[in-house]
């Protein structure tokens, strides 16, 4: 399962070698991802505007792009599940008609207006499908929001179900707070290993999740 806080189709497949090769502001990607991981994770408690700061956001992008090619643009990661403790960056994962469009039409102009932009593997450091990721930072230079961009067809979309089982599961979400805040605490600059101490946790969620899924869906189907 792809997860919100990480660094095929012939398309992608296609400019795949270029993303590992971008340099920016003379990084390479890999010197880019060594930096980012090492930012702060510090978890926080839960800030009623983060909702809002989603929507105001949502809102710019469709304004933005108002033709296409964004499709939906969903709230989820931490900050989507009331009351959860969370690292205060708004994670949106946002549908594209395709990526090749969005590199074409939608990189150029998020990366004009200031957001960071790079090409994430959805597993590990090479495991496609290859996604858009952005990172916007306020006037100090901290991180507020990620954009996840992917096709419709992608995986990411199954983590909304994480999202819907922890809102409807306080007690889930109050074990996932505990957790993220002592892996903030024990990994306080190395994302990577704190995304890392999460997998478990996640998994075993979204196993439940995906039951209860199936198991409403076979319920509407015997009522058929």
């Amino acid at each position: 399962m792809a997860r919100c806080d990480e660094p095929a189709q012939s398309g992608q497949l296609r400019h795949g070698n270029e993303r590992k090769m971008t340099a920016h502001g003379g990084e390479t990607r890999e010197e880019r991802i060594a930096r980012l991981v090492r930012e702060d994770t510090a978890v926080v408690p839960w800030n009623p505007e983060w909702p809002a700061m989603f929507a105001r956001e949502k809102a710019q992008l469709l304004a933005l792009f108002p033709s296409g090619p964004l499709t939906r643009i969903e709230h989820f990661g931490s900050t989507a599940v009331p009351g959860l403790a969370a690292k205060p960056v708004i994670d949106m994962l946002t549908g594209v008609t395709s990526l090749d469009e969005a590199k074409r039409a939608v990189v150029p102009v998020l990366e004009g207006l200031g957001y960071e932009h790079l090409w994430r593997p959805t597993r590990g450091d090479d495991g496609g499908p290859w996604y858009a990721w952005f990172i916007k930072r306020n006037a100090e230079g901290v991180r507020t929001h990620h954009l996840h961009m992917v096709e419709e067809h992608f995986e990411h979309w199954e983590r909304l179900l994480f999202r819907d089982y922890l809102i409807g599961h306080p007690d889930a979400a109050s074990e996932y707070g505990a957790l993220k805040r002592r892996l903030a605490e024990e990994f306080p600059n190395d994302r990577a290993a704190y995304t890392e101490g999460k997998s478990e946790f996640i998994m075993r969620v979204m196993e439940q999740a995906s039951t209860k899924r199936n198991r409403r869906w076979g319920d509407k189907e015997k009522r058929r």
